[in-house]
């Protein structure tokens, strides 16, 4: 499996976004994004770096692999 970079919140919004997801609030410092057709919503923490395991279960939330989401990223920078 390939590594997980390092990412703020925003960062991983944006990456987010590339995949159909949208970003509808924000409340205190979390970010719910959404997706038509999904029954699951993202809550991204606007941090200067989200966590390892918390990148994780986002990804796995979203129905994406993490190849898939590392594409995403790179596709993003």
């Amino acid at each position: 499996m390939p590594a997980l970079p390092v990412l703020s919140g925003r960062e991983t919004m944006h990456v987010f976004a590339q995949f159909g997801w949208v970003s509808v609030r924000q409340r205190g410092s979390h970010i719910i994004m959404v997706k038509e057709g999904h029954i699951a919503t993202l809550s991204i923490p606007d941090h200067k770096e989200v966590a390892k395991g918390t990148l994780h279960r986002l990804i796995r939330a979203a129905g994406l692999t993490v190849f898939e989401f590392i594409n995403g990223y790179n596709k993003c920078k």
